[in-house]
């Protein structure tokens, strides 16, 4: 290759590698921008509680539902080609999110951006793994996609709420509309096509059944507290998601090139990995979503100081991601990862101790929300590079796929699960400190409030330190569960890889 073939050839992965950071920006800013606007959509929209929380959790089924078939399609028409659609429809619904006066088309766009954000992440991680083909390129254009994804997700309740102050509530959507465009030029000037050259035909049965079960699965998980788990309804929808999994395994038994080829799981270092990818969105990501009710509601910020207090939690994931890759040519996955979320779970016990502490405030809180964003910094782009480069490149697509869905499937479990722990430690906490006797659905009431933040003073003849008391019990409860659950992950990972040594 001549120099100036060379220099063309950089070139153009940089400007593919800004396509992908891009479009990974707008991603993560939809997740976590958008629970800055929710009190102004309730005043504006009129909207109620249950269509705040189908706001939110329509984007998150969209991507879970679209992961694994993205994949597929990928490997079938083209990584690049799915790549600048899935950005196109991505801005259209933006456009839609932010002219819309309608809840219910709110709901709907916000689906719609689900679906075409988990197809643009599927494609992100495809593209970087062929674009750059050596460990050191890969390397380094995986750390910067992992700072500019991390700067999405950490900065975002602070984005949309500069954004509210500033403008309208409908610029949280609609700058994403003009980023849309920009991106899909970067992509068609600088992403190189890829494609599986033996996936002739498209296993639509696995696509199918698959994506019936995610979407039943995360439909369950999300609206079982609304529905009552136990409910006709919650159950029928359950039986639904088990037996499209059961159909989805079957199929992928018979197909002669399955979506999922689940050899792939043999190959220790992958499914290490993707223990790594679980592991994470048990811990760090879900906790995300209610770490600002405690600095709010519990240690008595105001929304700024609570935004910038939620820089120690993901400032450390945004500058690890370097080292991380450097640590991980070194030491190889099998140290780097179980080590990462080892000390994400560290942190979150240091949490919990922080927010016990008496007088708690931020400094008791730093030193376990800093190390819980170091251990992510130093797990998350290592899982994905170790994920895609285990495989075949060929085999990109679906083992992108296979990643993410561990991703979003463990944190549309987890932001349930997290909500009920803190709901039940509350309750607890309230139980065990007034009178025996009092009315067992005015104190849950009454616990949901806490919860949520919006009751820091009862009003209801409870004295204000037993509120304050029941709401840490609650977040320390969350904080142990995080804590553990990503140390119990992160001790399989090591055997798993482990066993790959041997």
């Amino acid at each position: 290759m001549t120099l100036a073939a060379s220099v063309a050839t950089g070139s153009r992965s940089a400007v593919a590698l800004a396509a992908v950071c891009l479009s990974a920006l707008m991603f993560g800013l939809e997740i976590s921008s958008v629970p800055a606007i929710l009190p102004t959509l309730e005043h504006v929209l009129h909207a109620n509680f249950r269509q705040l929380q189908w706001i939110m959790n329509a984007y998150t089924i969209g991507v879970t539902v679209v992961l694994m078939a993205t994949g597929a399609l990928a490997d079938r028409f083209g990584r690049k080609c799915v790549f600048i659609a899935s950005i196109a429809a991505f801005g259209a619904a933006s456009l839609a999110c932010g002219l819309t006066t309608s809840v219910p088309v709110l709901i709907g766009a916000r689906f719609i951006q689900g679906l075409s954000g988990g197809a643009m992440l599927v494609c992100q991680i495809a593209i970087l793994s062929h674009q750059f083909r050596t460990a050191r390129e890969r390397g380094m254009a995986f750390g910067w996609w992992g700072i500019i994804s991390g700067v999405g997700l950490g900065f975002g309740p602070l984005i949309g709420g500069a954004i509210v102050a500033l403008w309208n509530w409908e610029w949280v959507f609609l700058v994403h509309a003009g980023l849309s465009i920009v991106t899909v030029l970067l992509a068609a000037g600088g992403v190189r096509e890829s494609r599986d050259p033996e996936a002739t035909r498209l296993d639509l049965a696995g696509i199918a059944t698959l994506s019936i079960a995610v979407f039943c699965l995360a439909f369950f998980i999300t609206q079982g507290p609304a529905l009552g788990f136990s409910s006709p309804m919650a159950l029928s929808i359950l039986g639904v998601a088990v037996a499209s999994f059961v159909a989805f395994l079957i199929a992928e038994q018979l197909t002669f090139r399955p979506m999922v080829d689940f050899s792939v799981f043999r190959i220790r270092a992958f499914s290490g990995a993707v223990i790594g990818s679980a592991a994470m969105n048990i811990s760090f990501w879900p906790f995300m979503i209610y770490l600002p009710i405690w600095f709010q509601a519990g240690l008595g910020y105001d929304s700024v100081a609570a935004g910038m207090g939620l820089l120690a939690y993901t400032l450390p994931a945004l500058v690890v991601p370097p080292l991380a890759e450097r640590l991980l040519l070194r030491y190889q996955p099998r140290l780097v990862i179980p080590a990462g979320l080892s000390v994400i779970g560290l942190g979150f016990i240091l949490m919990k101790l922080g927010s016990g502490a008496e007088n708690a405030n931020w400094l008791t809180m730093l030193p376990g929300c800093v190390l819980a964003g170091v251990g992510l910094g130093l797990t998350n782009t290592p899982v994905t590079n170790t994920t895609t480069g285990a495989v075949p490149p060929a085999r990109s697509g679906m083992a992108s796929g296979i990643d993410m869905s561990a991703r979003m499937i463990s944190l549309a479990v987890n932001i349930p699960i997290m909500g009920f722990i803190l709901v039940e430690g509350v309750l607890s906490s309230l139980k065990a400190s007034l009178p025996f006797g009092t009315d067992a659905s005015a104190l849950r009431a009454l616990a949901e409030k806490i919860a949520a933040g919006t009751m820091v003073s009862s009003g209801q003849g409870v004295p204000d330190a037993i509120v304050h008391q029941a709401l840490a019990d609650g977040f320390g409860g969350v904080m142990l569960y995080g804590g553990i659950s990503v140390w119990l992950l992160a001790a399989a990972s090591f055997m798993v890889f482990r066993g790959g040594q041997r």
